[in-house]
């Protein structure tokens, strides 16, 4: 690797992630998970939630590779897909309207100045009205995969919802191994309007947002009859995703997640971490 690695900082909806242009390999693939937790690593390192590298691809105009604060890998990310396009539109790695090669398919994507459109692929796993037991008890939840594997909850008291508790639990429910599940708490408040609180597996912690959790969260509400496309959802660090689908005979299809991916800073790592 060379001395000097450059790298921005960015974040969608509160979810902050390191994104780097990989494609000269500055960082090999088999460091890059030992690599990522270190970088990610709140007060020790830059601090992320996760670390998006970018390498080219022969399918698309970019392809990515995602990893959580702890190292691990991810298919997708719904923040992180927005911030990577912007990041290839601002580097001019791509133009405005762009494609990326990930783990859940080839993702298209419309920059429109910080505001990042995303075409997610038709979600898979749908399983409503599951019951777990957690703590001895019954416990009703939701499932999709949109992208990454979602277990949505519904509840009427989000704010004093115990999202780290329950969700770390459920997270690493025995019905989820061995891969487990992202967990999402969500409060209805209106037709076209939720409020969402997420506990990320990899990150294991309540993070400010998640765009897949939003994405599962707003289909389950319409799947249940609560809501309608497009919902707003509004993330626990008080930003606000619109989500759009369509659905048909519980078929799901053209979702989209909209929402700011914003530029924080530019930096090069050039000191002990490297």
């Amino acid at each position: 690797m060379n001395d000097v690695l450059k790298f921005k900082k960015m974040h969608g909806s509160g979810n902050d992630f390191i994104l780097i242009d990989n494609r000269s390999r500055l960082i090999g693939l088999s460091e890059a998970e030992e690599y990522a937790a270190r970088l990610c690593k709140r007060k020790f390192g830059i601090g992320a939630d996760g670390l998006i590298l970018i390498d080219s691809s022969d399918r698309a105009d970019f392809k990515w590779y995602f990893y959580n604060a702890d190292g691990s890998q991810a298919d997708m990310c719904g923040n992180g897909g927005r911030c990577a396009a912007r990041f290839a539109y601002i580097t001019g790695l791509a133009p405005e309207n762009l494609t990326f090669e990930t783990g859940a398919g080839i993702i298209r994507a419309e920059v429109k100045g910080a505001s990042v459109k995303l075409q997610l692929p038709d979600p898979m796993g749908l399983k409503l009205d599951a019951v777990i037991d957690v703590h001895g008890e019954d416990f009703p939840v939701h499932c999709l995969n949109t992208g990454v594997p979602h277990a949505v909850h519904f509840t009427d008291d989000l704010e004093t919802a115990p999202v780290f508790e329950w969700g770390r639990l459920i997270r690493h429910h025995k019905c989820f191994q061995p891969e487990g599940t992202n967990v999402d708490f969500v409060e209805v408040k209106g037709r076209n309007d939720v409020v969402l609180r997420t506990y990320e597996r990899g990150v294991e912690d309540e993070t400010h947002a998640c765009g897949t959790g939003a994405v599962a969260a707003a289909i389950l509400a319409a799947l249940k009859g609560f809501v309608e496309s497009p919902v707003k959802v509004r993330t626990w660090g008080g930003e606000i995703l619109t989500i759009y689908f369509d659905l048909k005979d519980h078929k799901i299809t053209n979702v989209f997640l909209e929402g700011d991916a914003v530029l924080v800073y530019s930096g090069i790592l050039d000191g002990d971490l490297r």
